[in-house]
């Protein structure tokens, strides 16, 4: 099972401790408004820092750091995307916290 199958307070630490985790999304989720949505998404979420990117592979790249809690409830949305979009298969790589992610964005 993943963290985030689990749970991201089970994997070490506290719950409220910022976590930090790359999420890759693949399937139809490039030029379907993927980004866009993902930062509307991340709005509803105070704690949540990171960036939303398209790849060359076609997929998307999406870093979530905060809040375990926001966390997860990101990582749920991710799983299904905006309208238009067809989610095949998600990946997701713990990652130490990074001090400089200041906000949630679209990088290019």
């Amino acid at each position: 099972m993943t963290a985030v199958e689990t749970g991201f307070g089970t994997n070490g630490g506290d719950w409220g401790d910022p976590i930090c985790v790359r999420v890759t999304v693949h399937g139809r989720v490039t030029g379907v408004g993927f980004r866009y949505s993902a930062v509307m998404a991340a709005s509803k979420y105070p704690d949540i820092r990171g960036y939303v990117r398209n790849c060359d592979s076609r997929t998307v790249e999406c870093m979530l750091q905060g809040d375990p809690g926001e966390v997860q409830r990101m990582v749920d949305w991710l799983r299904h995307g905006p309208p238009g979009a067809r989610v095949a298969e998600v990946e997701l790589c713990r990652e130490s916290v990074k001090p400089y992610l200041d906000r949630f964005r679209i990088v290019f």
